[in-house]
């Protein structure tokens, strides 16, 4: 009984130190595809964290048009490897057809989550204002931009209430439910 305390133990750090550093190279994806401050010291730590692993890539994963290939590629196969070693811990070999869909569906929850964090923050540093320059709050307003756009022109605010923020939520949130939570039942069946 004592062995399964350790296992558990093993697979949260796991999923913690694997999901940290993929959610690290997503930001990296993803600030690449809004053209985000590169300057901005946020997005230099991503640069630095994630170029170890990422230059190797690059000589021979090329990108594809504007989408940094070699990123997502990292992604899945960091996806892969984290859900491999859980469910060696388990003493279980997961069927690569489930493998690749669970990775996938992982990553698609990933990044609606990582939307849902940032359009939170958001709102919560409009409830609390305070002005100046937050390196944070411009790379959120980057890379929420192309999100917001299409629901700002479409959707007129109530006063002073941008209700697209909160649309935007729901649409994630919805996605979330019709999108990943198929793909994750689909890889189960698989597996």
């Amino acid at each position: 009984m004592g062995g399964s305390y350790l296992v558990d133990a093993l697979q949260f750090l796991i999923q913690t130190f694997f999901g940290l550093y993929i959610a690290v190279v997503m930001a990296r994806f993803l600030l690449a595809q809004v053209r985000a401050d590169f300057n901005n010291p946020l997005s230099q730590f991503v640069v630095k964290a994630t170029q170890p692993l990422l230059r190797p890539m690059r000589r021979v994963i090329p990108p594809i048009g504007r989408i940094d290939s070699s990123s997502l590629v990292l992604m899945l196969l960091l996806q892969v490897a984290e859900l491999v070693i859980l469910y060696l811990l388990r003493g279980q070999l997961p069927g690569i057809p489930g493998l690749l869909l669970a990775s996938v569906g992982e990553l698609v929850n990933l990044a609606l989550n990582f939307y849902l964090v940032l359009l939170l923050i958001m709102v919560v540093s409009s409830w609390i204002g305070g002005g100046g320059y937050s390196p944070v709050l411009m790379l959120v307003d980057q890379l929420c931009g192309p999100l917001l756009r299409p629901l700002r022109k479409n959707i007129p605010p109530i006063g002073l209430l941008d209700i697209s923020v909160l649309v935007a939520f729901l649409i994630l949130q919805l996605a979330k439910i019709l999108l990943v939570a198929p793909l994750m039942d689909a890889a189960h069946l698989l597996m």
